[in-house]
Formats: structure tokens, sequence, C-alpha cells
């Protein structure tokens, strides 16, 4: 592909101009007030997201031609006001919140509708109106009342990422959306930017040729997330929850790290900083005009502050973490390898940034909830990725390659003496249950906290109980605080109480077919005061 940085900062920098503009509170585009559609203007769905105690966000993008490929969803450059309603049932006989907002072409005509003076910890309904035309009805609930009362005496919620739209159905969300649930966190991966293939990989479905490259500009992006969100089942499960969402790599490309493009064949100015800043800015835009993200979350160019903190009453604390936008470059020219030591372990090394590392460790510490809980990307876990016992091979895109700054984490949860840490991993593709400990070395160092990774939705396409990476992480001796691993693909859920934590993994035995039976492949549980899972 001929991609200049010319091109390249064309594409995105008008985005990233526009942006700015609707911040300022203008709008290049005219009201259209009275809107007439090809086809149906809600065809990627509604959602919801990160809940409060007193309210959520509801999102929409209105796009009657999701994957025209100028990016613009077949919506002229026009204001166009939505009116939205949440009501206490489903047939909005009792609506509590109504207004009207404008979906406006500098935010591809996504709605982000911040509704506040909702009630804790109770179930409501949503809709929008557009041009007398209804979206489907989304369920969403707040967040429990910081008192700790009522409803806020348990809370359920499933996790998951990784989702490949071209390798797998997203089967594992239709069985998601029939949970009783409270919210779903999603750990990154939400779409990638490869080209689909020429038929879609496992879809079967022939697309312009825009979507057979590797997403660069704010339209390519755009559409691979709109591509995404046409699925039905993924669209099921953001209708019947709040979701709360971070990104990793492919959101914007594989394995960035702050403003350093991976080096790859893609044909990508790698070496050229502010072409990537540039390409960030379009990715980033793009995500946040596809998702139910508050105003806080809205990217300025190539920067957004992703790391939030969430309460749900007195039994958890969501911590949600950002580990790409703040990293340093992988160690030793990135991917699994053994050896690198001196620069995997230097001090100076950052995964998460000064300043997020410390807003962590002190809102932990300050927290007066039962749980801490970290929405995570990558593997905080040593794992020795060589069978032989002589050798450490090491992921470096992982805390593998970040020691000091693991070190720093889990030493500093210890020390200020944070209420009972579990980590949320996503990103392997794999299910893992693990130990986390001062040393992983140390056979006597304590337990200072627990990992649940999360297999991916599609990504790997079919997967098994078992394969050879999985055989080669449990051998015997190598990685002694792994308790647990599985290479199907599916979610999973947790249940917390001021009494314990229990994990369900919930795994799917095929995703490149429509239509596969969910079943729990392992339970477990973690105690207050007891770090480390047991099996349930």
């Amino acid at each position: 592909m001929d991609l200049t940085r010319r091109r390249l900062l064309g594409g995105a920098g008008a985005g990233t101009a526009a942006l700015g503009l609707f911040a300022a509170g203008f709008s290049n585009g005219s009201a259209w007030a009275s809107p007439r559609f090809p086809d149906d203007p809600f065809r990627l769905g509604v959602a919801s997201g990160d809940p409060h105690p007193d309210g959520v966000v509801l999102w929409t993008r209105l796009a009657p031609d999701p994957l025209a490929v100028d990016g613009r969803g077949g919506m002229p450059e026009r204001r166009v006001p939505v009116q939205w309603q949440v009501a206490r049932d489903e047939r909005f006989r009792h609506v509590v919140r109504r207004g009207t907002s404008h979906a406006v072409p500098e935010l591809g005509h996504s709605v982000h509708v911040e509704v506040q003076g909702l009630a804790p910890g109770r179930v409501y309904y949503y809709r929008f109106r557009v041009a007398g035309e209804f979206s489907p009805t989304g369920r969403t609930r707040t967040a429990p009342s910081p008192r700790g009362d009522g409803r806020g005496a348990q809370v359920s919620f499933a996790f998951a990422s990784c989702q490949c739209w071209y390798e797998g159905f997203y089967t594992a969300y239709r069985h998601m959306a029939d949970e009783d649930l409270d919210f779903v966190v999603h750990l990154g991966d939400y779409q990638y930017e490869y080209g689909v293939g020429a038929t879609a990989g496992v879809r079967g479905m022939e697309l312009d040729a825009s979507f057979l490259r590797e997403t660069l500009t704010l339209p390519e992006y755009r559409n691979r997330l709109a591509l995404t969100k046409l699925d039905a089942d993924l669209q099921a499960a953001h209708q019947a929850f709040p979701w709360v969402l971070t990104w990793d790599d492919h959101e914007v490309e594989n394995n960035w790290a702050g403003d350093i493009a991976a080096v790859d064949s893609d044909g990508f100015p790698d070496a050229d900083p502010a072409s990537f800043r540039a390409r960030k800015a379009a990715a980033f835009q793009a995500y946040y005009e596809h998702l139910p993200l508050r105003l806080p979350q809205r990217p300025e160019g190539p920067r957004a502050r992703m790391y939030r903190r969430l309460p749900f009453g007195r039994v958890l604390d969501l911590h949600v973490l950002d580990s790409r936008s703040y990293r340093d470059d992988q160690a030793c020219g990135d991917g699994t390898k053994p050896g690198c030591d001196t620069e995997r372990r230097d001090p100076a090394r950052t995964m998460l940034g000064a300043e997020q590392e410390r807003w962590l460790l002190d809102g932990a510490a300050r927290s007066g909830a039962t749980w801490n809980v970290l929405a995570n990307q990558t593997l905080i876990a040593q794992v020795d990725q060589d069978p032989d016992p002589d050798i450490l091979s090491s992921g470096l895109d992982m805390w593998d390659g970040y020691t000091a700054a693991r070190d720093r984490l889990l030493t500093g949860l210890h020390r200020r003496g944070a209420a009972n840490p579990v980590v949320l991993t996503g990103d392997i593709h794999r299910s893992v249950v693990a130990d986390l400990k001062l040393d992983f070395d140390d056979e006597r160092s304590p337990v200072v906290a627990t990992e649940f990774a999360g297999t991916s939705i599609s990504s790997g396409r079919d997967g098994a109980a078992m394969d050879q990476v999985g055989r080669n992480w449990l051998t015997e001796g190598v990685n002694p605080h792994l308790k647990w691993h599985n290479a199907q693909r599916g979610y999973t859920v947790l249940r917390a109480t001021r009494r314990e934590l229990r994990a369900d993994y919930r795994i799917v035995p095929y995703v490149t077919t429509p239509g596969a039976p969910v079943e729990t492949a392992a339970r477990f549980i973690v105690e207050p005061g007891r770090p480390g899972a047991q099996f349930a």
C-alpha cells in the first residue's frame, strides 16, 4: 500500500481537528430538522456503560449505511436531534428521565448521554428516537449505593476480551446475555486492525477492498468497529447490561507501546512517531464513537484518559487500567525469548506510567470495599514459557517484560494494605488462574493477590481444553503458582459478596460455526484475607 505520512495525517487529522471544535461547543454541520433515512438508523444497536449509583451513560450511533466506505455511516454532514428516554419498565409507562441530544458529524453521529438522577442498584430501560423511528430497547443497571445496602450485598459481573470478528462467531455473547449480571467488563481487543481476508474468514462475506487491508485512517477504523458492532450476539450483550471498557493493543495495532509503533510489514511508517500519533488519534476517536464511554474518556488527538475507578457499594472497587498508553517500548525487540534479564528488569521501565501507578496504589489503599478488582490487559503472573527448568523464556509484551514495574505494583498493594486485590486479565486467548507473589522464584514468598486471566471470545478460532502452550506452562516445577489452564473460547462470570468472590469459567466448544452450547469448565473461590484462588 502506497501510504505517505501526508495521506495518513490527512485521513486522521481532519477528525482530530473536528473533535477539538466539538469540545469547544461548535459543530460544522447545520441542523437536520426533518431527517429521512434510507434504512434503519439504529443498525449498530444501543449500549450503556460506566454505571454510577445515580446514573449511566447511554450510547447509540446513527448509521443507516454502517459500512459506507467514507466512514460516515450513510449520514450527511448535518447535526441530528435524537430523543432519549429512561424508564422503570420495558414498556416505558413510567419514564423517569428524558431529553434530546445531538448526533454530530464530528463524532460520526454517535450519541453519548450521561443520565443522572437515577436510584442506586436498580434496573432501568432506555431507548432512542429519531424521525419517528425507535431504537431497540436496552436494559441497564445503576451501581449499588455507597452505603452497601440492598442490592449491593452482592455484585455479579462478567469479563471478556479479544473478539476477532473474522476468526469466530460471537456465540459466547449470546450466552452471556442470558446471565444474571450487573455489568460486563471488556479488557480490550474489541476489534482487530488486520485485513479481514477475501471471504471475511469464517463469516463468509465479501466486503469492500478497504476491509482487506490493515486499518490506518479514521474512516477505516470507523468501519472496522461498525463491522464488529453489526453482530447480533454482541448487540444482545450490550443491550442486556452496562459495560465498562478499556483498550489493549489491537484497537490501534498489535503490541503498540506509548507513542511507539510495532515494527511490521503493514506499510506504515513505523519509525515516524508523528505518523503513529495521527494513527492513534484516528483509532481513539473511532473507539470513543462506538462505545458507551463518558466525557472524561473522550480523546484529545492521540491522548485519552482511559484509567478510572468505579465503586460498587461496599463490595468492590473496580480499578480500570490502561497498560498501553504509558508503557515503555517492549524489551529486547519484543516477542517471547530467553535472556533479556538486564533490560526487562531495568527499574526505570514502566508499564502504567508514574501517574497511573500512583493513582492505582493510592486508590486501592484508600478503598473501603472488600475487594479491589483490577481490570488489566496483559498477564501479571510470571510465566516461564519453556518447559526446560534451566531456561527462563519470557513473553516481553506481558508484565514479564516489565518486572520492576510488576514488583512496584505487587509490593505497593501489599505494603499499603490494599484489601483483597484480584486481577482480571485478557490478551492471551487462554484462561489461567494464578497466585501473585512478591517473589515468583521463592516458594516461601507470600501470595498477595489473585489473578483470573480470561480467554478470548473468538480470537484464535476453536480452542482446546489443553494445548502445547498449556502443557509447557504447567510442566511440574516450572510455574508452580499457576493453578489452572484452559485454551477454549468463552468468558468468565464473577459473583462477589463481602464473604467470598466466586469465578466461573464459561466455555464454548467451537466458534468457527455458530450455535455452540455453553458449559462451566471450572469454578474458583477467593476468601477475604486469604489471597489465592481455591477450586470450588
